[in-house]
């Protein structure tokens, strides 16, 4: 079968930093690809080389023809003018362009030309396609499609640009961090969906989850060449594990024999020219090898934070409101030493804004806050930090802090700090402005952690982050000597770091959930399923308590009712057929067509009612 994507040897650099070279793979129809590699290595730009908005040093990008294509940028941007209806639409394929048509139609005043509209749907048979649409504008809260693009978000319209890859219905779909800016419930819906699609993906994604419940393969950008797995994220962690493990004792084993090369070479240096050259080359060949630096940095971050009294803080009472948007209701809590608390819950029920009020950066309604002397706050927000571009990466670091205070009289430099969050000494001297999105967020991490804070509040901290420093934040997170607080919609980070969840409900309710999220959404599970079946029961002995007071013989009112319900119905289900027939024809004018459109709905519910009652006398008249 012939690939949907075939790479040869493609090669990308920016100035003197090579980001991969001569790398080759290939991607079948039906393959989920999961691209994995650390900020900075060339993720995002291979996704934009792939999907045409940046050009390559050599190499060769080759789609098979006529491959429907979708790609989700990380920062996608329309123009300020534009409706939420038309990003959403934006570069859509004809059925989608005449689902556009349709819905602009239905909110326009006396809806002009929806008589054509109809008839164009019926001949393409787009009302299945259109209630696909309508799913997934639904589960991605995109509502007001009237809105303009200039008012919102930049989460709002990352959901946009999600919905606009997904309507397309494209056979090849890529997707550069498509969770950033979902809530859980969203990424849950988006992770089913993607899995039961038929459709082939190149996806690159903080979120193991995801990765391991939808992706058949992983491919990694490691030291500037490309890995395939086949198999999902737990499979990769093994693999990758042995890979590194080959190559490290190949590397040991190329030092021990360069060291005896190198003697051999240094020996005699006037009789070089009569030396076999074959072995010149070997041995410049293997000083290659012996020089090599394993890029993997599983080095443990040591907890340094400084120490913290027994009182923390209180929270008595807290009220905030945006207009009629409750956000907390007469909220109170007692902090104690060492909790690891998460905060889950859907967009737009406060979160953050509840964030911003326990560290100062937004004022309640009403209520107390009491904060202990011994706290030292250390925040990281979604909105990140503002950094010179024109610094250097080590100052950005040194200005805070020449050195760290690691404890025990210890010291690390600002240099070691950045080589534990994965700058090489190399990278440290680069510009701020050279750096992806990803290793700004990293860096601004650094200037986090480096203050020694005994309070930590992540807002989002997975956003934009690589999976290799997910693990050393981890790692850190799972020794800190503090309180903890994380705002996160990365369930994988969360069941590692959070001992219980503050779950927003919106309208000011927030329940205390005792485990962490994979512990929250079984129980949300169980009761789930206990609702359905004391439903089913409450209807059982609704059933059981109708038979027991029908054991009766009809009355002679009820007789002349039964009777006449039986022709009624046939009325109305002739009636029925013909108002669907007139819907059909194409030929109605637009105010025949609705008042029939309304009458069909009155119908169906007479119907409807009718029968049910037609049903319990038959069951007296039966008894």
């Amino acid at each position: 079968m012939t690939p949907l994507l075939q790479v040869e040897n493609l090669t990308k650099s920016f100035g003197d930093l090579i980001l991969f070279r001569d790398i080759t793979f290939s991607i079948s129809e039906g393959q989920r690809v999961g691209l994995i590699a650390k900020n900075g290595n060339g993720k995002t730009t291979l996704l934009k080389m792939l999907s045409r908005e940046e050009g390559c040093d050599s190499g060769k990008i080759t789609f098979r023809k006529d491959v429907n294509m979708a790609y989700l940028p990380q920062y996608p941007a329309y123009g300020e003018d534009m409706t939420v209806l038309e990003a959403c639409f934006k570069n859509s394929t004809r059925m989608a362009a005449l689902i556009r048509r349709y819905e602009e139609c239905l909110e326009t005043e006396g809806n002009p030309g929806l008589d054509g509209i109809l008839n164009e749907m019926d001949a393409q048979k787009a009302w299945e396609y259109e209630r696909n649409i309508k799913e997934i504008l639904t589960r991605l809260n995109i509502t007001n499609h009237n809105q303009s693009i200039r008012e919102l978000s930049g989460g709002q319209i990352k959901r946009i640009a999600l919905a606009n890859a997904l309507i397309n219905k494209p056979e090849f779909l890529i997707l550069d961090e498509p969770t950033n800016h979902l809530d859980i419930e969203m990424t849950e819906w988006l992770e089913n969906y993607l899995k039961d699609s038929k459709l082939t993906l190149l996806m690159v994604t903080h979120d193991r989850y995801l990765i391991n419940s939808v992706c058949t393969d992983i491919y990694e950008i490691d030291g500037k060449t490309m890995y395939q797995y086949k198999g999902g994220y737990d499979y990769y962690l093994e693999k990758r594990q042995e890979r590194i493990d080959a190559e490290t004792a190949e590397i040991e084993k190329a030092r021990n024999l360069y060291r005896k090369e190198l003697e051999w070479m240094r020996r005699m240096p006037q009789a070089r020219g009569h030396k076999a050259r074959y072995r010149e080359e070997a041995f410049y060949e293997l000083e290659k090898t012996a020089k090599k630096t394993m890029s993997e940095a599983e080095l443990k971050l040591k907890d340094n934070s400084t120490y913290i009294g027994s009182k923390i803080f209180e929270a008595e009472n807290l009220c905030k409101s945006f207009g009629r948007l409750k956000i907390l209701d007469r909220f109170s809590y007692t902090f104690s030493r060492y909790e690891k608390l998460g905060i889950v819950g859907k967009n737009g029920t406060g979160k953050s804004t509840f964030i911003k009020i326990l560290t100062g950066k937004e004022q309640a309604d009403s209520g107390r806050l009491d904060i202990g002397e011994t706290v030292r706050f250390g925040y990281y927000s979604q909105e990140g930090m503002a950094f010179d571009d024109k610094m250097k990466v080590i100052d950005a670091v040194t200005n805070i802090a020449e050195t760290i205070d690691t404890g025990n009289g210890r010291h690390m430099t600002a240099s070691q700090f950045l080589q534990y969050f994965l700058f090489a000494p190399s990278r440290q001297h680069d510009y701020i402005y050279k750096l992806s999105g990803g290793e700004r967020r990293r860096l601004y991490l650094c200037t986090v952690l480096m203050r020694n804070p005994n309070f930590l509040i992540l807002d989002e901290p997975t956003n934009d982050l690589d999976i290799m420093t997910l693990r050393v934040l981890e790692n850190y997170l799972q020794s800190f000597k503090g309180c903890l607080i994380v705002v996160s919609h990365d369930r994988y980070f969360m069941d590692k770091i959070v001992d219980h969840l503050f779950v927003f409900q919106g309208n000011g309710v927030i329940k205390d959930f005792p485990g962490n999220y994979t512990d929250y959404r079984l129980k949300c599970q169980e009761d789930e399923k206990d609702r359905k079946k004391e439903e089913k029961a409450q209807a059982k002995n609704k059933n059981t308590k109708i038979k027991t007071e029908t054991k009766r013989k009809l009355t002679f009112a009820e007789r002349r009712e039964y009777e006449s319900l039986e022709k009624e119905i046939s009325d109305l289900e002739t009636e029925k057929a013909s108002l669907e027939n007139d819907l059909c024809s194409g030929t109605l004018p637009v105010e025949e067509l609705t008042a029939k459109s309304k009458r069909l709905v009155t119908v169906g519910g007479e119907i409807e009612a009718k029968t049910l009652r037609w049903l319990e006398l038959a069951e007296i008249d039966e008894a």
